[in-house]
């Protein structure tokens, strides 16, 4: 692998008509990948899709993408096992939804509980999905003292990565405490939002992802988007810091080996 898309979805529908061609393409280019489940049939085709070499999988409940799906200990604690599932998620809390109910947030707070547990019991790390509501930091400070709170119990067992991060670096210095990754997308190649915070963090901590079929690169804006991409994130992620390309893709790809303990 010369990159590593730390999140993305191949297994989706979006890709049922040329699945084989994109991970030929991967392949090809020599992108490796963690196929992110959101749900338990999601996160079953993950681990299918993931050949353990180069492609790889994790396991979990998005937190509000389908509500009315209860979360199946058994299920989640047996597919949590194999080897191809090196990451428990995605899973987290969020609150974008205007005017969430206070039931909706503590159901979401007892899911993200179990996936904690189970990332404990298994020794791997999370991959966490934290959208707050509107002008506010709300869903990261929750997931941050859940995690900490925890982490004070068992350690190094909880760590794990803040996908498609959008924090302030306030909130930043929290996750950084308690010894998270933070990986961007390619919205990072059209938006100048978050350059501070691509600065702040250390280049140890920061992971590449493209959380396809979402968010296209600059050119593709509105099309279907592919795991790589990945490789626009991380020429995105050498400008804003004004360091060298290379430099970047080395560490970011012994980043992704060093979270997820790949082979």
């Amino acid at each position: 692998m010369k990159y590593f898309d730390a999140h993305c979805h191949i297994q989706f529908a979006q890709y049922d008509e040329d699945r084989d061609a994109v991970v030929a393409a991967m392949r090809d280019a020599e992108v490796g990948g963690l196929i992110v489940g959101t749900d338990s049939t999601h996160s079953q085709k993950a681990v299918a899709l993931a050949d353990g070499v180069t492609t790889f999988a994790a396991v979990g409940l998005h937190p509000n993408d389908k509500p009315g799906e209860g979360y199946n200990d058994a299920f989640f604690a047996a597919l949590a096992k194999d080897p191809k599932v090196v990451a428990i998620g995605e899973c987290g809390l969020d609150y974008f939804r205007p005017e969430e109910p206070e039931q909706e947030k503590a159901r979401q707070k007892e899911v993200f509980r179990k996936h904690i547990a189970l990332a404990v019991e298994n020794d791997k790390p999370l991959m966490i999905h934290a959208r707050p509501s509107k002008g506010s930091m709300d869903a990261y400070l929750d997931a941050y003292e859940m995690l900490k709170e925890v982490q004070q119990t068992h350690g190094e067992k909880v760590r794990g990565n803040m996908h498609f991060y959008v924090g302030y670096i306030e909130t930043t210095k929290k996750f950084l405490e308690i010894g998270f990754t933070f990986s961007f997308t390619a919205v990072l190649t059209f938006a100048r939002d978050y350059d501070e915070v691509v600065r702040y963090i250390p280049l140890t901590r920061i992971l590449s992802e493209t959380d396809a079929p979402y968010v296209a690169p600059a050119p593709n804006r509105g099309k279907r988007n592919d795991p790589l991409a990945v490789q626009a994130v991380v020429k995105a992620i050498a400008e804003i810091r004004g360091e060298e390309e290379e430099v970047v893709r080395e560490a970011v790809l012994g980043n992704a080996r060093r979270v997820f303990r790949l082979p």
